[in-house]
């Protein structure tokens, strides 16, 4: 069977393994002292749903390349309804809650979806902003209906049902060039854009990701992101949801996710640094190991090496921790093991050589070109570095996705044509090495212009995070207050998060912090202009990992609270 939509993988899954469960999703409440009580569908079920619910949304309507947003919380249904809605054809509008009511908003209101398919709390808030969405009208609620009209989902499965025993089983009618979704960004260098999918996107993704990590189906995943859900089903392989909030991945309950892996026998699981890092420290200090883990794939940051080597202690002795590189406009691009940072990249990344990501996917093209903060129109006008040189990330491949429909601005700056095809602007700055291995240095919108030179932002920071104190740090750049100075000169800054037992009690255990901290700066070529640190209590980091930090907001911070320091 040629897969021209995601949904025939499931299709295929279903056909394989029938009784298999495909979602099992951890009730919110415990009953009988500390049992964990799941919802669970088995592939043949899931199949059969969405079909049913496909055949529904035609029925009541929907057409190819409608777009609906989906506001519906992780779990069972949510699965459920995503894959209906790429069977139908429909565009489906994914978004995080967690980015906050005002961007919600705005982000919907931008991609001007033709309905909602939502709880009863969204349909209501439409109702109340009802002239944002005034092309709204097809819109069905996922639970009870109160006054705003529209069908119920029962209702949507009972026309599905009559549609199936009239014309008899839905057939799915895409081409791989179809549009399947818009996903958001996560608006960590400026508001969240929303990204056009096609159908060809998801199915490169999904055998990318099996291929390369050898994913076989009849594995079981933790799902500490509930995107990656889908591709689970698609490759055949039961996914779990755990009782967390999905939108704190930070603040997870770690027993949640350690009794989730205990009571499938899990074998792997993806989620963000920081989820790993909750988790890690809580196994490391109870001593718990996780035997039945053989892999663990975590993302959305640069990974430290103290991550990987506390994981790689608690899971099976032949288990591996793997770092996929990406963006929400390109997934996977390419990947490093734990095995390898810790043998042989993380002392290179204390140093400041950057953190390496690895070698490319088979599927991906990419280049180092020079740094420029203006469009590049065509790909004969972008300059090529060599190996070695700090430069801009460009990635192309069926993995890459075209453009942007929101922020429609953003495609002269991200996007670079090639003939008939599309190179994407990672915008990440870094280098390839010898053995073609691509190493991160930071954002480019993140790079601080010094009197003294360029700064990237993970080079400098490695050399900080190195203090046994420090739990993660970040540079930022604030105005210079030399009077002398070009205006887009700025002066460089570390803001420093502490481990939580190991914040300073005292101001001069503050000072003798900082003390220590200018000596690491000065002992390094590339810290030896900065001079200012500052402490913070708690990074502002991205909704979607809890990982990025958002270092806009940073820089607003510290230069707010840097005045003091300029005078000592």
């Amino acid at each position: 069977m040629t897969i021209v939509n995601v949904g025939q993988l499931l299709s295929r899954s279903a056909a394989a393994n029938p009784d298999q469960i495909a979602v099992a999703a951890a009730s919110k409440q415990r009953t009988g002292g500390k049992d964990r009580q799941y919802d669970t569908i088995s592939f043949a079920e899931l199949e059969s749903q969405t079909s049913q619910i496909a055949a529904g949304l035609v029925a009541a309507g929907a057409r190819p390349g409608m777009r609906l947003a989906l506001l519906v919380p992780p779990g069972i249904e949510f699965i459920k309804l995503v894959f209906a809605m790429f069977k139908s054809g429909v565009v489906t509008v994914l978004i995080d809650p967690g980015m906050g009511r005002k961007n919600m908003i705005q982000c919907l209101s931008e991609v001007n979806p033709e309905g909602f398919v939502a709880v009863p709390f969204a349909q209501a808030a439409r109702c109340v902003l009802r002239a944002k969405f005034a092309t709204a009208k097809f819109n069905i609620t996922v639970g009870r209906r109160w006054f705003w009209g529209g069908k119920t989902l029962r209702q949507i499965e009972a026309l599905g049902k009559n549609a199936r025993q009239e014309h008899g089983e839905f057939r799915i009618e895409n081409s791989p060039d179809d549009p399947a979704a818009v996903i958001f960004t996560t608006g960590s260098t400026g508001p969240p854009k929303g990204v056009l999918y096609h159908h060809r996107n998801f199915v490169k993704q999904v055998a990318e990701l099996r291929d390369y990590y050898n994913i076989a189906p009849g594995g079981i995943d933790i799902s500490g992101f509930p995107l990656f859900a889908l591709f689970n089903s698609g490759m055949g392989v039961t996914t779990v949801v755990p009782n967390m909030d999905f939108t704190k991945p930070a603040d997870v309950d770690p027993e949640e996710i350690l009794t989730a892996i205990r009571d499938f026998k899990a074998n792997q699981s993806f989620g963000s640094p920081a989820l790993w890092t909750t988790v890690g420290r809580y196994c490391e200090k109870r001593q718990i190991r996780l035997p039945t883990m053989q892999r663990i794939l975590t993302a959305g940051a640069p990974v430290p090496p103290h991550v990987l080597q506390r994981l790689q202690s608690i899971i099976s002795d032949d288990g591996e921790i793997h770092t996929p590189y990406g963006a929400t406009e390109a997934l996977p691009i390419a990947s490093i093991s734990s095995r390898t940072v810790l043998e042989e990249t993380a002392t290179m990344t204390q140093m400041g050589c950057g953190t390496c990501v690895g070698h490319r996917f088979p599927g991906i093209e990419s280049r180092i070109i020079e740094i420029t903060d203006s469009p590049v129109e065509n790909i004969d006008e972008a300059v090529e570095l060599p190996s070695g040189e700090i430069g801009e990330l460009i990635v192309r491949g069926e993995v890459v996705t075209p453009e942007y429909i929101t922020r429609g601005n953003a495609n002269a700056l991200h996007k670079i044509a090639d003939h008939d095809t599309v190179w994407h602007r990672m915008g990440d700055v870094g280098y390839l090495d010898k053995k073609e291995r691509f190493w991160f240095c930071g954002r480019k919108g993140h790079r601080v212009i010094t009197s003294a030179g360029v700064l990237f932002t993970v080079p400098c920071e490695a050399i900080f995070n190195c203090h046994s104190s420090v739990y993660r740090s970040a540079l930022v750049g604030i105005p210079s207050t030399d009077a002398n100075s070009p205006g887009d000169l700025q002066t460089p800054v570390i803001v420093i998060e502490f481990w939580p037992e190991s914040k300073p009690s005292s101001k001069d255990q503050e000072n003798k912090i900082r003390s220590e901290l200018k000596d690491l700066a000065m002992a390094n070529p590339l810290t030896e202009s900065i001079q200012i640190f500052l402490y913070i209590d708690k990074m502002p980091v991205d909704i979607r990992h809890n990982s990025k930090i958002f270092r806009e907001k940073l820089a607003v911070w510290a230069a707010s609270k840097a005045g003091f320091f300029f005078s000592t």
